[in-house]
């Protein structure tokens, strides 16, 4: 007798999670339980960034049984790009970022696939960031929702210049095709260049209030490193991508705002190193982009979220 073959009637999920993780075995280990328990029931991909600490051994002993958990063990610190690596294995048409101190609310998943539908001109949206154990907001929020930038019309929150990564939902599609994160930035203010190159191609990037991932910062972290390489990426993404007059323009404004100490010195002298790099991949944003970051630039030089300090 032959044998019909019914269709599921479970629908394929919209979204994937990317989670990065480096050397914080416990943190990620909740990290993974916390979105292996969301109701959307998402592909999850765990990319270890060459841990020593047996990260990836106890996430395989702990979830190695769930269909849904793909572990990826990379032999080397590879920053921002192991998040490309994760987004490559999936196949959802939406991925949210997770890093290993955060985690996505129940619900905004859907949410944020719902959004991504009803916009096809979209490809990030970036989520409210409530800060744990207090449940306060972040400072950065106030930011993206009284973005000044100008988007197209009907967008379904602010327009934004840039994102936040680990707390964002990215068309795998139009993510893939700018490149995904550079891997000369490694990690730590890396998704300004991406949005900027996202926009270029026509996209659009909006905050999306009813998107919300709780953040509670790990102390196992180096925040004069994180320091030193968010100001060379920030010079590097302004020598990269803006034109002359805005290069002087906030390259200066950041000599006159940032500690003058040995942090901010490895900075600028990261940033010098790499310049015959800059120059031979300048290529200046269109008008309309530009338009975007000079309009961010008054929020960006009295921000509370943007300060370099360590």
């Amino acid at each position: 007798m032959p044998v019909t073959h019914r269709p599921s009637t479970t629908p394929a999920p919209r979204v994937g999670v990317v989670c990065i993780t480096w050397n914080r075995r416990e943190e990620a280990l909740a990290a993974t339980a916390r979105l292996l328990a969301l109701p959307d029931r998402p592909p999850v991909v765990v990319v270890d960034n060459g841990s020593d600490d047996g990260t990836v051994s106890a996430l395989r002993a702990a979830h190695g049984d769930d269909p849904r958990l793909t572990v990826v063990a990379l032999d080397h610190n590879a920053g921002a790009v192991a998040r490309t690596r994760g987004v490559e294995r999936l196949t959802t048409p939406y991925v949210a970022f997770c890093d290993d101190d955060t985690w996505w609310e129940p619900g905004s998943l859907a949410c944020a696939a719902d959004v991504l539908d009803s916009h096809p001109g979209v490809a990030v949206v970036n989520a409210r960031i409530v800060v744990e154990p207090a449940g306060t907001e972040d400072p950065v929020v106030a930011e993206l929702r009284e973005s000044p930038v100008a988007g197209a019309p009907g967008l379904p929150g602010p327009a934004l210049g840039s994102f936040l990564a680990g707390a964002s939902v990215v068309r795998r599609d139009a993510y893939l095709a700018a490149g995904g994160f550079s891997e000369r930035l490694w990690l730590g203010g890396e998704e300004e260049l991406l949005a900027a190159d996202l926009a270029a191609a026509g996209w659009e990037l909006c905050f999306v209030e009813d998107l919300v991932v709780h953040h509670r910062a790990s102390t196992a972290r180096d925040p004069h490193t994180r320091r030193r390489v968010g100001l060379r990426n920030t010079l590097w993404f302004t020598w990269l991508r803006r034109p002359l007059p805005a290069v002087a323009r906030r390259t200066v404004a950041l000599a006159r705002t940032v500690p003058r100490d040995r942090v901010t010195a490895g900075a600028v002298l990261d940033a010098v190193r790499g310049l015959p790099w800059v120059v031979r991949e300048r290529r200046v944003l269109p008008p309309s982009v530009e338009a975007r970051f000079e309009a961010l630039e008054v929020s960006q030089a009295g921000s509370r979220a943007r300060r370099y300090v360590s």
